[in-house]
């Protein structure tokens, strides 16, 4: 159950007490947001999750989505959270708490429910009631003269700016061999449990030994030439077919196994045969492949970068309106083709202004035929050079092409950004909901420090933190 605790949201700053009578400061940025967000706005849409009315209360949602943005913008642990939140007055006035205390309103393991119950389409639901309110960045503030009521409606108005991105996990590289070996280990666990558990019979042989230095030998080498490679990977697939086989007998032998080990028992097959699969057509190639056992919803991203022209992580694209306010378009595990939502973003961007936008600035893969032909059927410039072959002579650039370029860049500042100062550019998390929902909190947390807020400012250039150096809603695709 949830309870609106009035003291909790009517906490002003003249009200906080502070033991050593030190008054806090009113110019500073957390004292400033935490006067400027509409707490009672979100609180209404947060308490609708909790359908009992029985039960114990849940902790105030100032305190629960506070400390996420907290733990965003500083890119610290939950126990460090936990800690900053102990030793920093500011952060317990923008929790909204009525004085000074020297423990924390919540322990640790809480973050985790937190991050389960901020679901990226709560996030997303959020970030669009801050920005009806938000006024232009500093950036776009002065680009253009938004229209006034009697405005011709039928006139397309606005830019929308649109690009894909892809926010890794925290996995190690994931090589088949590697791989193998770890389900071979998870498989020998199980069978340890079943046989100190329920003494069946005599315990099966699994030549751990001779399987883990098979494994060191490959591992430890500075070459692994493509037959040893071969080799190795068919020793292990024998011995996680045996260890297998032996599972399946404990289990029809009617001996259970521990929810612990259900899903990663049902990963190890899947992997084994999407392996079994490669190694027997000899290709590097399938399906839905898995590369994290304890992560199996991960997939490869393929990014096409100098860095890293893989990445495994999720894939979400982003929409920037010409007030400079980012949103998330669409979010998935699975590799997709970003060119095919520019449609449902632009249809999007109508429903909440009325209007088309008078551009779309985008790269080379959202320039499909049939989002050129929806484009010119509703007046909306496409950035980009024409389809077919390119003139001889190449003709020079004109104003508006070379506006499109730098306007474009303003994307690329909000990857950064969220990437390299609100967390998204390593994503910790281990559950396909927090990781999601850890990616979502990027781009609201950008929002948050980037765009004014009534009297409210803060520049999209501060300080990245301490420590990390409304109609329609995104449709989610696990």
């Amino acid at each position: 159950m949830y309870k609106i605790t009035p003291a909790i949201r009517e906490t002003s700053l003249f009200g906080f007490y502070q033991a050593s009578g030190i008054q806090l400061d009113p110019e500073n940025q957390w004292v400033k947001l935490a006067d400027s967000l509409d707490w009672k706005r979100y609180e209404k849409l947060y308490a609708a999750l909790f359908p009992s009315h029985t039960g114990r209360p849940g902790i105030p949602f100032r305190i629960a989505f506070g400390a996420y943005i907290i733990q965003k913008y500083t890119g610290a642990s939950d126990r460090k959270v936990c800690q900053l939140i102990t030793e920093n007055p500011y952060y317990q006035y923008f929790l909204g708490l009525e004085e000074f205390q020297h423990k924390c309103p919540f322990s640790f393991p809480a973050l985790v429910s937190f991050r389960k119950r901020f679901t990226a389409e709560f996030i997303m639901k959020i970030n669009e009631m801050f920005l009806e309110s938000a006024a232009p960045t500093a950036q776009h503030k002065n680009d253009q003269t938004v229209p006034g009521p009697n405005a011709d409606a039928s006139i397309n108005f606005g830019t929308l700016i649109a690009d894909a991105t892809c926010s890794p996990s925290n996995i190690r590289y994931p090589q088949d061999f590697s791989l193998l070996n770890e389900a071979r280990e998870k498989l020998e666990e199980m069978i340890d449990y079943f046989h100190e558990t329920y003494h069946p019979w005599q315990k099966p042989r699994t030549y751990r030994r001779i399987a883990r230095k098979d494994y060191l030998r490959i591992a430890k080498a500075k070459r692994r030439p493509a037959k040893a490679m071969r080799m190795q990977i068919r020793r292990e697939l024998g011995n996680i077919e045996r260890d297998l086989r032996y599972i399946q007998a404990y289990l029809d032998a009617g001996f259970e196994m521990p929810e612990k080990y259900l899903t990663m028992y049902e990963t190890i097959k899947e992997l084994y045969e999407q392996q079994k699969y490669m190694y027997d057509n000899k290709v590097h190639r399938v399906d839905h492949r898995i590369v994290s056992l304890s992560q199996p919803y991960l997939r490869p991203i393929v990014r096409g970068k100098t860095k890293a022209p893989v990445e495994f992580g999720a894939k979400y694209d982003i929409s920037i309106d010409e007030k400079g306010h980012a949103r998330m378009e669409k979010i998935s595990f699975d590799p997709y083709n970003e060119g095919g939502f520019l449609i449902d973003a632009i249809e999007r961007y109508k429903a909440r202004t009325g209007r088309y936008p008078e551009r779309v600035l985008a790269d080379q893969i959202y320039r499909t035929r049939s989002n050129r032909k929806y484009c010119e059927e509703h007046g909306i410039r496409l950035s980009g050079p024409k389809l077919g072959r390119p003139p001889k002579n190449k003709p020079k650039t004109t104003k508006a092409e070379y506006k499109d370029n730098v306007d474009r860049i303003e994307v690329e500042r909000v990857f950064s950004l969220d990437k390299h100062c609100y967390g998204a550019g390593l994503i910790m998390t281990k559950l396909s909901e927090t990781t999601l929902s850890s990616i979502s909190m990027s781009v609201f947390v950008g929002n948050l420090f980037s765009v004014p807020v009534g009297s409210f400012f803060l520049l999209y250039f501060a300080d990245c933190g301490p420590e990390a150096g409304s109609q329609h809603y995104m449709e989610l695709i696990d």
